[in-house]
């Protein structure tokens, strides 16, 4: 026995299974839904319920306040139907559909950037061609361990599609990618998925925050935004803990060289030693160099690396003046973190 969902923006109802969420069910079915992390606590799934009946697993207040679920807003990730249904995620701004693929790639290039992070550039041998907008993430297989989720590094376009894959402690996908992937190796990648992408048309100033490997999607669209001509002030903070976890440091300077409008601010929270970067939390940071609300009213903001990096630096710009629909956020979930918050549900 199942509910018939209807999502305005799709041409038939979702037949949804007891049990099922409307997210899932969605996916499954092969159409697209605005989603990131699938568990509660992104909030990329918010969505209108207009009829019907829902029960919600639990959920971060960050990704749904109270004012907002009281408002009739959802998230579709948690939202189990326990009767017919209508419903419609919420419209982003500049919205982009591209083609969902499924494409065989080949290794072409591996990369050492830090102890812990590698560098993937693959090329397309099937599949193709492969669209995307700067910022979104694909489902990225390697033999027969189960599909991740990476963000694109390169911009769209590019010949070789990159992507930086950090060694999770106890992950298996992620330590096959740094320890036994070889030059040469076929691999499969599933997407675009994201809704934290680059929004070309808006000209207010860019605050692009990176965490880690979430340096990739921030990489790809401070890339995109500079290729694209963008004439306004592009503010860009890169986070991690110590001196041995910076990479790609040359790579900003010289962009930084060659575009005025751009900055690149890299900050230590745990430096070892003397550092000539800025030092503490990135939240903070970013927090001391733009003034209290009204500062960053009108800018776009774009976060992307693990969720308590994520979490806090949006807590601090809401307080600068950004609002909600200007704050694109991409938390890095691991299946580890994943699994405990399926635990509370």
């Amino acid at each position: 026995m199942g509910f018939a969902v209807t999502v305005r923006q799709f041409d038939a109802p979702l037949d949804v299974e007891m049990g099922d969420t409307i997210l899932q069910t969605a996916l499954n079915s092969g159409r697209q839904y605005p989603h990131g992390c699938q568990s509660g606590n992104c909030g990329a799934c918010k969505s209108r319920l207009y009829a019907g009946e829902v029960e919600m697993s639990p959920y971060s207040e960050f990704a749904l306040t109270d004012a907002e679920k009281d408002s009739g807003l959802i998230l579709a990730c948690r939202s189990v139907p326990w009767s017919d249904c209508e419903v419609a995620y919420l419209e982003q701004d500049e919205v982009v559909a591209h083609p969902l693929r499924q494409l065989i790639c080949t290794v072409r290039e591996l990369d050492r950037m830090t102890h812990d992070i590698v560098r993937v550039r693959l090329s397309i041998e099937a599949g193709g061609p492969f669209d995307f907008t700067a910022g979104q993430y694909a489902e990225v297989s390697f033999g027969d361990l189960p599909p991740r989720d990476y963000s694109m590094a390169n911009r769209p376009g590019d010949e070789l599609l990159e992507f930086h894959i950090r060694h999770i402690s106890d992950g298996s996908v992620s330590a096959y990618a740094n320890t036994k992937l070889k030059v040469g190796d076929t691999v499969k990648v599933g997407g675009p998925h994201g809704i934290s992408y680059y929004r070309a048309k808006h000209t207010g100033p860019i605050v692009a925050l990176a965490g880690g490997s979430g340096l990739a999607p921030i990489k790809s669209i401070v890339e995109e935004a500079l290729s694209q001509g963008a004439r306004q002030m592009i503010y860009m903070y890169f986070g991690v803990r110590d001196t041995r976890d910076l990479y790609l440091e040359d790579h900003f300077a010289d962009l930084v060289a060659r575009h005025p409008n751009l900055s690149f601010t890299p900050v230590l929270s745990e430096p070892s030693g003397e550092t000539p970067h800025r030092t503490g939390y990135l939240a903070d940071v970013v927090a001391a160099d733009f003034a209290p609300a009204p500062g960053l009213d009108g800018a776009k903001i774009y976060l992307a690396g693990p969720p308590i990096m994520v979490e806090t630096c949006v807590e601090r710009v809401r307080e600068r003046g950004t609002g909600d629909e200007d704050c694109h956020a991409d938390a890095f979930y691991t299946e580890a973190d994943k699994v405990k918050l399926e635990a509370t549900s």
